[in-house]
């Protein structure tokens, strides 16, 4: 399977040690099968950090993943919201997998899971106001063994 990393230079073997700990999944290199998410994740970097051109990274991911320790969210679920508000308050459940899989807490729904984390929302509620105008996802590679058994490096794009 084809998978996309955005970014502000080519990649060839994304690291996990420059990832930030506070994400959706924890620390880790994230991906996802959908181009034109990758090329809005390059954007926004080069936007954030003010320099570098915005680059799209392609892999070809190993869909093997035998032996390793999966965790797949396939939708927006009480288990999802919980795991994501752990790692974005920097719990490190996320050590117990090498890969995980889900929808993606953009900063619209992360609004949205703050008014969960303030109190003024129940699971419920949150869960009902998390609606994505398309579909999203993620993957993380929690570690480097992980990266380097499931990733090849294939090409890289630059957006204008």
């Amino acid at each position: 399977m084809l998978v996309y990393h955005g970014s502000i230079c080519e990649i060839k073997l994304p690291e996990v040690s420059y990832s930030k700990k506070y994400l959706d999944f924890g620390r880790g290199v994230y991906l996802t099968s959908l181009k034109k998410q990758a090329e809005r994740w390059a954007l926004r970097k080069a936007e954030r950090v003010g320099s570098g051109i915005p680059t799209v990274n392609v892999y070809k991911m190993n869909e093997d993943c035998s032996g390793l320790k999966v965790l797949e969210f396939e939708n927006e679920n009480e288990l999802w919201l919980d795991f994501i508000c752990a790692c974005r308050r920097g719990g490190e459940e996320y050590k117990k997998y090498d890969l995980i899989f889900g929808p993606v807490a953009d900063d619209d729904v992360f609004k949205t899971i703050n008014m969960y984390y303030r109190g003024f929302w129940d699971k419920e509620r949150t869960l009902k106001e998390i609606k994505y105008a398309e579909s999203t996802n993620q993957f993380c590679l929690t570690n480097q063994e992980t990266v380097q058994r499931l990733l090849k490096f294939t090409d890289s794009y630059l957006l204008k």
